[in-house]
């Protein structure tokens, strides 16, 4: 199955003869889904930093919310998500770019609000191998709850989700006086077929981030959680939303607002990745 996200995501390519979705506005942000290049992240688009082969997989980083969204506010010190988020994003950019094995960006690197689907169309247009959206947990006050969590898109949401983006795929073809016929069908079928392997693959690196993050950081028992998250729904790119941890828990938030702590979840992630891509590797030279 190693082989097939690639195949699929040229087909779809071929298939839409131009921009993936086409323009895109959504509470002010346009995006126009085309493919950027492989040395050039294109206009608009953020820095990409660590590898300078243009041939290495590309990770892009999400800090969850930013701007007016704050996220969750612990009640100990009233530290920010935004904050935490764009902190521990940015200690794995520089865990990854200083190993030098792959490419990395994040979608914001600064505090601004970017729409959720702004977030995953970034990682596409930029044709990204893995999309990580970090966030900070909280619950509810005496929970007790700790530890990450790993989220990664359920199987119901897949198939709606395909369903619609087919669905914007034709609108927008009627849009630009492009026949819609036969071509529609195929377009909901390669979204359908790319969002299944790329939830395999996501569902792969999850018990991957566990194995091989859990001597840096604690995780919760139940460490793997599926939702219909609309920052998880690019079809083409295998994604994951983690929770770094519980800002509503004392050693939680001392852990993933330090230094320290940061440096050591990125330690946890960069393993994780570079295994990941090692594995791929091996699985696209054993399929050849």
């Amino acid at each position: 199955m190693g082989f097939l996200l690639p195949l699929l995501a040229a087909l779809f390519s071929l298939s839409l003869a131009g921009p993936l979705l086409g323009a895109r506005a959504e509470e002010g942000v346009t995006v126009t889904l085309t493919s950027a290049s492989a040395g050039d992240p294109g206009p608009g688009l953020p820095r990409i930093v660590g590898a300078r082969d243009p041939g290495r997989p590309l990770v892009v980083l999400d800090p969850g919310h930013g701007g007016r969204d704050p996220g969750a506010i612990s009640p100990y010190g009233g530290r920010r998500e935004k904050d935490v988020t764009l902190a521990v994003a940015a200690a794995i950019r520089d865990e990854l770019a200083a190993s030098g094995k792959v490419r990395v960006a994040m979608t914001r690197e600064d505090d601004r609000y970017l729409v959720l689907r702004e977030r995953y169309e970034i990682a596409r247009r930029m044709g990204a191998a893995l999309f990580i959206s970090i966030h900070a947990d909280a619950a509810p006050q005496n929970d007790g709850a700790r530890g990450a969590t790993i989220y990664t898109l359920s199987e119901v949401a897949s198939d709606r989700e395909a369903a619609q983006l087919a669905e914007q795929q034709n609108g927008s073809d009627r849009l630009a006086g492009a026949p819609v016929g036969a071509g529609a069908g195929v377009n909901r079928i390669l979204i359908d077929l790319a969002q299944r392997e790329s939830m395999d693959v996501s569902a792969g690196f999850a018990a991957l981030l566990k194995r091989e993050g859990a001597p840096y950081f604690p995780f919760r028992p139940d460490y793997h959680r599926f939702a219909s998250l609309v920052v998880l729904k690019a079809p083409d790119v295998p994604s994951i939303l983690f929770e770094t941890g519980y800002l509503t828990n004392p050693a939680d938030l001392g852990y993933i607002d330090s230094p320290a702590g940061r440096r050591q979840i990125a330690m946890g992630m960069r393993s994780a990745i570079e295994t990941h891509f090692a594995r791929r590797r091996l699985n696209l030279a054993g399929a050849r």
